[in-house]
């Protein structure tokens, strides 16, 4: 701009200097000059439209952008207020979560207690077991077995079990019951006593020869499926045990 006004005072000093100076220049050379100076002052002019009116869309452009970075910012506040809201939703959901647990974590340890302590009382209020008595009951059992009185055997060797459900003894307790029943002819009840005591103690002396009881048992009752597949299960368990060479005959045989 401080051009442009250079130029236009230039232009009317050009234009005074033909009437104060007529004598130095020519007509046709004053206004060759002044024509050259409108065409400067035009160019002048149309240049400095030109660059103004670049301002102006450079201005719009930059205001654009603005309100364009504004539109965004708006929109990343919005996304930043929803994320702020669910993180603080899922905070509090998580510590309402832990709350819950650590309450039920507190009841399960104290039912935990509590039955631990009822059971306390339980074995305390039990009597003691004597073991003079426990062998004197089980001693008398096995005598009725011997003696064939195999119902008075059954019945003592049942009593035994419940009198002493941690006896040492309660293993043979249940194979003599299960060969009282046997002896009796009650074939359904010994076999299910013979099963139950190989499900109970397979590591047990005897439960080879318990699975071959079984067979027998089960041959008796008229369950002769059965009684091969328990023969054998005695093989596939107990193949080194006599029973097992017992069980090998019977079922070339069947």
């Amino acid at each position: 701009m401080r051009s442009l006004r250079f130029l236009l005072t230039a232009a009317l000093l050009g234009l005074a200097l033909p009437s104060a100076h007529a004598g130095l220049f020519d007509d046709d050379e004053a206004r060759a000059r002044i024509e050259k100076l409108r065409t400067d002052v035009n160019d002048l002019i149309a240049d400095a439209g030109k660059r103004a009116d670049a301002l102006s869309r450079n201005q719009l452009d930059f205001t654009n952008q603005i309100d364009a970075v504004k539109a965004d910012i708006a929109k990343l506040r919005g996304q930043l207020e929803v994320l702020s809201y669910e993180l603080d939703s899922a905070q509090k959901r998580q510590k309402d979560f832990y709350v819950d647990l650590d309450n039920r974590l507190r009841k399960m340890e104290q039912a935990a207690i509590q039955a631990a302590e009822q059971q306390k009382a339980a074995a305390a209020a039990q009597p003691a077991v004597d073991p003079v008595a426990e062998t004197r009951d089980y001693e008398a059992a096995l005598t009725s077995f011997k003696a064939a009185k195999y119902k008075d055997a059954a019945g003592n060797f049942q009593n035994f079990i419940a009198t002493y459900p941690k006896s040492a003894l309660l293993p043979s307790a249940h194979y003599w019951a299960a060969a009282s029943l046997k002896q009796l002819r009650d074939f359904k009840g010994a076999a299910e006593s013979f099963g139950k005591f190989v499900e109970l103690w397979p590591a047990d002396a005897k439960a080879a020869d318990a699975l071959l009881a079984e067979s027998d048992c089960l041959e008796d009752a008229g369950d002769k499926k059965g009684a091969r597949k328990v023969l054998e299960s005695l093989l596939a368990q107990y193949p080194g045990s006599n029973a097992a060479q017992t069980a090998k005959l019977r079922l070339k045989k069947k």
